[in-house]
Parts: structure tokens; C-alpha cells; sequence
């Protein structure tokens, strides 16, 4: 069963000790694609890098919100530009986070987060969202803002918002919150969305899923992810694996002989 990692930070320090291991034995695992999101100044540099060492990596750049002091015209002439390498095919992790007082003012975040679109724009490329307790101002942005696709990275939101960003034709990140007992709306999201619209992930070191929740996480335990999808779709687990991977692939933009 081929997986596609739509949303990882294999640049974090957490894997310092043993990235190259960690990531050569997920790719024998059956991880054929891997997108590290940037979120800092510092990991846009470090996910170019490890683009450049791995061939089944790619990348997105952006500046996330809780990062958003990082960002300045430079910063932003800086992006625009390395946006267009061959294998960056998203801007992100950015969005709107309202949840730590330490993050950045509300409309900070947001004036960062429209400047960060038009480099979309600009580049010709979907958008990877972060969003914690902004659902109301995101979803608001998304209504003025309609020529994007986007993904709602390790989606949280209700039913009527994920109908809503559904049929505007963006997507939902499926992390392994999706395993959680006390994911409470999440499995009626899962239901109710078409499964052409979403895309599995792990936002790798974090989110790990069930059996292993609370240690670090890694791309190939997307295996326990894709069965909770399947059954609660009601789906065959071979045809549930085949449709997301071809999500991704969609999303992206890529066709998956570039990844061999």
C-alpha cells in the first residue's frame, strides 16, 4: 500500500539524532511521498534542503502564524522567489492561530496570512492552512478569496465548515487525531466527506496516532490512519489507500513518476 504524506516537519529537531535513518526506513516502508512545511524562516532553508538530499521529498514554504514576527518585505521578496523551485509545490504551513497569547495579534496574523496568499498567486501554487480556534476568520478570509485551493491541514472543525470549505473545493487534512477516543467531531466529518477530498497526513513529529499516540510520530504510520478512513466511509481498505494516495497526487499537482 503506497502512501502519500501530505504534511510533515522532518526538519524539526526532533529527528536530529536520526533523520536520515528515520527517513530511509519510511520510504522503504512504503512512503513514496513526503511534503516537509516549512512554518519559520529557519525551516524554509532546512525543507529546501532536505528537497534537495531526498528525492521523495518536497516541499512547502511559508511562514506560520505562531512564526509570524519572522516575517518582513524581505523575508517575503525571499519566498516569492525560492516558491518557484521544481520541488516546492505548496505555500505553508501558514494561517490563523488564536490559541497561544504568545503568538502574534489577530490582525497581524491575518495581514500575513493575505500577503502569504498572494504569493500563491503569484507562484501558481496550493495553500496548506493552519488553523486553532480561527475557524469564524478563516472561513471568512476563504469566502473573499475563492481562486485558492487549499488544504485545511489536521482539519477540526465541524461538519457545516468542512461542507462549506468542501464545496468551495478545498481540502482536509486526516491526521491521526482521526484514531483519538475523544476525537469527538471528527468521525461525523470523516462521514460525511467525500472522500475525494481528503488527504492523509501526520504533521510528523506531532499528532501521533494509536497505537503509539504520545511518542514521536513518522510518516508510515499513516497505515493506522487510512483503516479509520475505511471504515468509517464503509469502504475496501485497498480502494480507500488507492483514492487518498490519488488525492494527494491531484492536490499537489504531481505526477507520481516524478517521486521514482
Amino acid at each position: 500500500m503506497k502512501i502519500f504524506e501530505s504534511h510533515a516537519h522532518y526538519d524539526d529537531r526532533a529527528y536530529n539524532k536520526d533523520r536520515a535513518e528515520i527517513l530511509t526506513e519510511i520510504h522503504e516502508a512504503g512512503v513514496s511521498h513526503i511534503v516537509n512545511c516549512a512554518s519559520s524562516w529557519k525551516s524554509v532553508a532546512q525543507t529546501i534542503e532536505l528537497t534537495q538530499k531526498y528525492p521523495f521529498i518536497y516541499g512547502a514554504l511559508g511562514i506560520h502564524p505562531g512564526d509570524g514576527r519572522d516575517y518582513n518585505d524581505e523575508v517575503e521578496k525571499r519566498l516569492k522567489e525560492l516558491l518557484q523551485l521544481e520541488r516546492i509545490v505548496a505555500v505553508g504551513e501558514i494561517g490563523l492561530d488564536y490559541h497561544w497569547e504568545s503568538n502574534p495579534p489577530k490582525e497581524w496574523q491575518k495581514e500575513i496570512l493575505l500577503r502569504q496568499f498572494d504569493l500563491a498567486r503569484a507562484v501558481d501554487k496550493p495553500v496548506i492552512l493552519h488553523v486553532r480556534e480561527a475557524y469564524g476568520d478563516m472561513m471568512e478570509i476563504l469566502r473573499k478569496n475563492t481562486d485558492l485551493s487549499c488544504v485545511l491541514h489536521s482539519f477540526s472543525g465541524s461538519v457545516e465548515i468542512a461542507k462549506e470549505a468542501v464545496a468551495a473545493g478545498h481540502y482536509l487534512g486526516i491526521s491521526g487525531v482521526s484514531t483519538f477516543k475523544n476525537a469527538k467531531r471528527l468521525p461525523d466529518v470523516i462521514k460525511e466527506t467525500p472522500i475525494e477530498f481528503l488527504l492523509t497526513e501526520t504533521d510528523a513529529p506531532y499528532l501521533t496516532p494509536v497505537p503509539y499516540r504520545g511518542k514521536r510520530n513518522r510518516s508510515d504510520y499513516i497505515n493506522y490512519i487510512i483503516p479509520v478512513i475505511a471504515e468509517l466511509k464503509g469502504m475496501d481498505l485497498d480502494e480507500t489507500a488507492r483514492i487518498l494516495y490519488n488525492n494527494s497526487l491531484r492536490f499537489f499537482r504531481l505526477e507520481e513518476e516524478k517521486s521514482r
